[in-house]
């Protein structure tokens, strides 16, 4: 076939869409059938109303293939689990009573039965259910989801291709379940997985699939010569198969590096390669294995991550490129647009100018289209769309937001010496004992406190007018006036406010940050039915005024413990945000850095003696290959030591990660140097205590003994082995007890009971440490 009839035959497609629908109406129908308020069949029904909507709107905006499987209640590795049989053994009897509730049971947990373990989706805020494999795991094809929702499309008269995550990539992301040895490799049961999605595929192809996408992701990463042969076997087994669809295998996030050649050469009629994140070295790659003769190549060319409106000339040119590399060359986002919001039509408090840099879902499939007609047809058919576009780019580059001199000049001053605390730690920990009096194993919080619907409705009436500034300050006041007095009466040692004021960590602070935008349905899933609405990072950052001290100031006025001050760190602030692409991510933290150092000073001038520093972010921005960790990591430990280096050695300073595979990162968690950090340990059974252990971390941490992802509640005894477990691998001088996460997502009840363990099993451990 010649370039020209390449690229006449092009086609939009994506590889997923926002699940949660236009007013979230996803995660209202799933939290009430938790609560006994919707029925299964009402949320089965909800969930076939939103996919059917969707794929209306994708077809009717001229996408050709939609895609189907995508959806999920939760978490679509959770799906997969499901898909391929692996039920943990602790929740077989949930999952065959009733498999919806089952379902629920592996991903929230019951009092009964621990939760699957959560993680970052590579280097993104969303959260998936990590697969839990031994040599003793059966596995065993159930296809219904994927053919069920096949169907559903193919029965609205549309083309549909089935998304599943790659048997390597599923095993890749799997961990070894509890009792296993740790040194067992999940990828081992890969001859044992394979006839499993050779049946799902079988089931497929008679359902009326034509396609199917196999997500590959992890091969995006550095990858062992066993793992790169495996991935070959894997796809020569199922290219292999004589009654199966065409096979996408479809890689994101990053360059396929030598994946490429292993999957150039596999028997599958397709692949989906980023060209957004890596298109230089994926162009190059796949120029350099001949291309894909006789093959589909599906190009990410619109990032499916951010925000920014595409180049269309750009990705025109590298679409143009891309015709004599396959037989067929159709145009994609890079990834999922579940990274996304929904819609940018929604938002009416950005001025409008600014609202075109923008587009969410619905504008990237616009892109998408318009980038496959231009492809198929020439530039002239979409030239005004061109000229629109080149005007919206312009109008970014020239504005007054993107540039502040001000605080360009400030940031260029920066010297290493301000990256830098006055004293070491020991100095400083002996100075923090002494001022601070706290006892052993001390008892903390990681800052928020139940976001009740009481406190809720008060932002939503002040938003409307409903109440004033007085009223919604006093019902703010009152609240705080509670967690300070429930914290004291259960013993708590270092106290929060709660953070009744903020609607969202990175949020709160971007609404009084320069150079920030706030949207108002600019929701995006980070787990389950937690949808998060990340501000856009679009100019020059610096602090107009202090946006913490005077909550905090009043919370410590109500008790003689201390009182943590609560910020959000500078990669957090990037990696939860939609972060401009202007300029390098370097810069961009720096500036961010200095405007929350002056908080950080305001808050100890105000009398704070504990200030934390959250960036769970940390090792989720980690870039996918080890290459590029090192310039990631200077600036990102930088950008903390500059936010909280210039207090005083008796001043203790803290932070907080979760979720997390913390041992890629222990040596910059080290390079941090903070005094102390806590961190998610629950769910992994005290792992990253090990980890810190073993790199020999020198100073105080926090492995939490309560997983707030769950609304299951701890009891004494279990906190209390957990510590015994930290206690083995950390100096009970140097050990804190903490919840895995804040309690924001959390009721009330359950908040009071799980503390008021925690605080009993301190005391027990405590006990034992002073008889021992």
């Amino acid at each position: 076939m010649t370039a020209k009839s390449a690229a006449s035959a092009a086609r939009a497609t994506v590889y997923g869409y926002p699940r949660q629908g236009q007013s979230r109406e996803l995660k209202k129908a799933i939290e009430g059938y938790w609560k006994g308020r919707v029925g299964a069949d009402a949320l089965r029904a909800t969930a076939t109303e939103l996919r059917a909507a969707n794929w209306r709107q994708l077809a009717e905006a001229g996408i050709h293939e939609v895609p189907t499987g995508d959806f999920s209640y939760y978490d679509h590795v959770l799906d997969t689990s499901v898909m391929v049989g692996a039920i943990p053994e602790r929740h077989r009897a949930a999952v065959e009573a009733d498999a919806l509730d089952g379902y629920f049971a592996m991903a929230r947990g019951t009092q009964d039965a621990a939760p699957l373990e959560m993680t970052k989706w590579f280097d993104t805020n969303y959260h998936y259910l990590v697969p839990a494999l031994g040599p003793d795991t059966v596995f065993t094809a159930d296809s219904t989801k994927q053919v069920t929702e096949l169907k559903e499309a193919l029965a609205l008269g549309l083309s549909a291709r089935p998304v599943l995550v790659g048997p390597v990539t599923y095993l890749l992301l799997a961990k070894p379940a509890p009792g296993v040895a740790a040194d067992f490799d999940p990828l081992t049961l890969l001859d044992r997985l394979l006839p499993v999605y050779a049946q799902v595929l079988a089931d497929l192809r008679t359902a009326g699939a034509e396609w199917v996408q196999l997500d590959e992701p992890a091969l995006v990463q550095d990858r062992t010569p066993a793992e790169l042969n495996a991935a070959a076997h894997a796809y020569r087994d199922l290219g292999g198969l004589t009654e199966r669809p065409k096979l996408l295998v479809a890689s994101y996030f990053d360059r396929l590096g030598d994946a490429l050649p292993v999957l150039a050469k596999a028997p599958v009629e397709g692949l989906a390669l980023d060209f957004t994140e890596a298109a230089a070295a994926n162009l190059d790659a796949l120029a350099s294995v001949g291309g894909l003769p006789g093959r589909r190549l599906v190009a990410g060319v619109v990032n499916g991550r951010n925000i920014w409106v595409n180049d269309l000339e750009k990705s025109l040119a590298t679409l143009g490129t891309l015709l004599g590399l396959a037989d067929r060359v159709d145009v994609a986002a890079s990834c999922s647009l579940l990274h996304v919001p929904l819609d940018t039509t929604a938002e009416r408090d950005i001025e409008p100018q600014i609202l075109r840099w923008l587009a969410f879902a619905r504008q990237k499939t616009a892109e998408i289209v318009t980038l496959a007609k231009g492809l198929g047809g020439g530039t002239d058919t979409i030239a005004a769309e061109l000229a629109a576009n080149r005007a919206d780019l312009a109008s970014r580059a020239g504005s007054a937001l993107t540039h502040d001199p001000a605080v360009r000049a400030r940031t260029a001053a920066v010297t290493a010496t301000d990256a830098r605390r006055s004293q070491p730690y020991p100095e400083r920990a002996a100075a923090q004992r002494a001022h601070l009096r706290l006892p052993l194993l001390p008892t903390t919080t990681i800052g928020s406190f139940p976001q009740t619907t009481e406190l809720r409705t008060a932002r939503a009436d002040l938003r409307a007018g409903r109440i004033d500034s007085a009223g919604y300050e006093e019902r703010i006041r009152a609240e705080i006036g509670e967690v300070i007095s429930f914290q004291e009466k259960t013993g708590l040692d270092v106290l929060v406010h709660g953070e009744a004021e903020r609607n969202d960590m990175v949020q709160y602070f971007a609404e009084q940050l320069t150079g920030y935008l706030a949207t108002q349905h600019g929701w995006v899933q980070s787990y389950g039915t937690r949808y998060v609405r990340p501000p856009i990072l679009a100019g020059d950052i610096s602090r107009p005024e202090a946006m913490t001290v005077r909550w905090t100031t009043y919370a410590q006025s109500l008790t003689t413990k201390p009182v943590k001050g609560m910020l959000t760190g500078p990669v957090t602030m990037l990696a939860w945000s939609f972060v401009r692409d202007d300029q390098p991510l370097a810069d961009t933290a720096r500036q961010v850095a200095l405007a929350l150092r002056d908080e950080v000073n305001d808050l100890e001038t105000a009398g704070t003696s504990v200030i934390q520093v959250d960036e769970p972010a940390l090792r989720e921005t980690l870039p996918l290959r080890a290459c590029d960790h090192p310039e990631y990591l200077a600036w990102a430990t930088e950008a903390f030591r500059l936010t909280t280096a210039g207090v005083r050695p008796d001043t203790q300073i803290h932070t907080h990660m979760c979720y997390a595979e913390f041992g890629d990162i222990v040596q910059a968690i080290d390079d941090l140097d903070a005094d102390v950090i806590s961190l998610e340990a629950a769910r992994s059974h005290m792992q990253v205590a090990r980890e810190l252990a073993g790199h020999g971390y020198p100073r105080e941490a926090g492995p939490g003994v309560y997983d707030i992802h769950s609304p299951r509640v701890p009891s004494t005894e279990e906190a209390a082995e957990l510590l015994r477990t930290g206690l083995k691998a950390i100096p009970a001088e140097r050990l804190w007890v903490n919840p895995d996460c804040g309690l924001k997502t959390r009721a009330w009840p359950e908040t009071r009971a799980s503390l008021e363990n925690l605080v009993t099993a301190a005391r027990t451990v405590r006990t034992e440490l002073s008889a021992s």
